[in-house]
C-alpha cells in the first residue's frame, strides 16, 4: 500500500486539534481533578495528556487506514460516520466533567462515548484488521476513564 503522506497527515491532525481545542477550554482541569477525592488506581494529572495524544494518534492512523482502504465504499462511510460522531462525543466530554463538574452526567455521557468507540472499532475492524486493532487501546482507555469518572462521581457527591 503506497501511503498518501497527504491524507494521513489530515487524519492524523483532525483529532489531534479536535483533542487540542478540548484541552485548551478545559485548561487548569488537571488541577480541578486532583483536588477531587479518586477512586483507587487513578493516575497522575500529567499521565492523561500523554496518553491522549497518543490515543488521537492511533486514531488519526485507524482513520487513515479506513479511507484509504479498498473496501466497499458504504462500509467506509458508515465507519467514518460512527468515528465522526464518537470524535463529537469525546470533544464535549471534558467540558462537562471539568468546566461544568457534572460528574454523573458525563459519567452517563462516557458511557455513550463507550458505545461508539465500541462500534467505530468494529465497523474499523470490518474496513481493516490493523485499523481495528489500532483503536483497541482507545476502547480500553475509554473503559478505565468510566471507572474514574464512576468513582469520583460516587466520592465527591
Amino acid at each position: 500500500m503506497k501511503i498518501n503522506k497527504s491524507s494521513l497527515i489530515k487524519c492524523i491532525a483532525i483529532p489531534l486539534i479536535i483533542g487540542g481545542i478540548s484541552a485548551f477550554l478545559t485548561r487548569g482541569s488537571m488541577e480541578v481533578f486532583e483536588r477531587l477525592n479518586q477512586p483507587p488506581l487513578s493516575p497522575p494529572g500529567w499521565l492523561f495528556p500523554v496518553v491522549w495524544t497518543i490515543l488521537y494518534i492511533m486514531m488519526g492512523v485507524a482513520s487513515y487506514l479506513v479511507i484509504e482502504s479498498n473496501a466497499d465504499p458504504n462500509k467506509i462511510a458508515s465507519a467514518m460516520t460512527v468515528y465522526i460522531w464518537q470524535l463529537v462525543v469525546n470533544f464535549l466530554w471534558p467540558t462537562f466533567f471539568f468546566n461544568f463538574g457534572w460528574y454523573l452526567f458525563s459519567f452517563i455521557w462516557l458511557l455513550l462515548l463507550w458505545g461508539l468507540v465500541l462500534i467505530t472499532t468494529i465497523r474499523f475492524w470490518g474496513v481493516s484488521k490493523a485499523a481495528g486493532l489500532l483503536m483497541i487501546p482507545y476502547l480500553v482507555w475509554t473503559t478505565f476513564a468510566c471507572y474514574l469518572n464512576f468513582g469520583v462521581w460516587y466520592l465527591n457527591r
